[in-house]
């Protein structure tokens, strides 16, 4: 009897403990999802699957693909360029084939945008192209304005256009001045009706608010394209050496990170929005894979 009452009292005891620490396990886990930090929650916020994109395959000529812009937000047609030569291309997203007109001789051309009907092209030295987008039809544009000087010194990658504000904003990749100040230069400039380009005002994307965000302590942040939500007035900004997306408030302001992970984002040089708020990653090619356009719709 004795025996018993103590195999009784010892599988009792060992009972109470194995609760005591389910619960202390449950306890610890609904506590980690009750304190995750206030950028985990606002990564979760982003409107887009960054996993599950609609992915176009480009022809031959754009496998070098680079910056993509749509005129007033139309998808039906996509203009673009790549890296090697002053064409100018324009396609529907699902075409084989791409249609283009020249604008320049070989060089290294970075991105673009559309403002008031005026194509601006941006190369990596900062000089810009500017031409109607009604020279397209012709297969080389007539009267190309460019124009010098207009930014500092350095390596730049990143052009877009905020058609409501009539303004400009060149995004450099980086710069003897960045790595000095450890941030990354915005410049922003008043487009005229006269086409002229007038300073404006200046920003920048500090790194150490991009690795406190993102968690890691040696981001080397080497930014590639930019673009505006048309919706939120956010800005998107793209990184290819870190495969890497910021969100930033109208003002550059960092909000978020995330991390652009998986096959889909090969060499990612392009952002763009349509009038419907989805979100393209255009992507060089590279080994056997070609240049392509990913496609992320917007979340209902």
């Amino acid at each position: 009897m004795k025996n018993y009452k103590l195999y009784f009292t010892s599988a009792f005891s060992a009972l109470l403990l194995a609760f005591f620490c389910i619960s202390c396990v449950n306890g610890k886990r609904e506590e980690a999802g009750k304190t995750g930090s206030p950028e985990q929650a606002e990564k979760s916020g982003l409107p887009y699957d960054l996993q599950n994109p609609v992915k176009y395959n480009m022809p031959q000529n754009l496998f070098e693909i680079s910056g993509i812009v749509f005129h007033n937000g139309d998808p039906k047609q996509v203009f673009a360029i790549q890296d090697e030569d002053g064409d100018l291309f324009y396609l529907g997203l699902g075409d084989k084939e791409s249609k283009f007109t020249k604008f320049g001789g070989a060089g290294d051309y970075e991105d673009l945008t559309i403002i008031k009907n005026q194509v601006i092209v941006l190369k990596s030295n900062g000089e810009l192209h500017t031409f109607p987008l009604s020279e397209i039809t012709k297969p080389e544009v007539a009267n190309v304005v460019k124009t010098k000087d207009l930014v500092p010194k350095a390596e730049y990658e990143g052009l877009a256009a905020d058609e409501k504000a009539s303004k400009v904003y060149i995004l450099t990749k980086g710069s003897k001045a960045d790595d000095k100040n450890k941030a990354t230069s915005i410049y922003a400039f008043d487009f005229g009706d006269d086409n002229s380009l007038k300073p404006s005002g200046e920003f920048s994307l500090p790194y150490s608010d991009i690795e406190k965000l993102s968690g890691d302590k040696k981001v080397k942040f080497k930014p590639s394209a930019l673009a505006k939500n048309p919706s939120t007035g956010e800005w998107y900004i793209l990184s290819s050496v870190n495969k890497m997306l910021l969100v930033t408030d109208a003002d550059f302001k960092i909000k978020a990170t995330y991390p652009l992970k998986g096959d889909n984002f090969n060499q990612p040089e392009g952002i763009a929005f349509d009038k419907e708020n989805n979100l393209y990653i255009s992507n060089e090619g590279g080994g056997l894979a070609s240049g392509d356009i990913l496609q992320f719709k917007l979340k209902k």
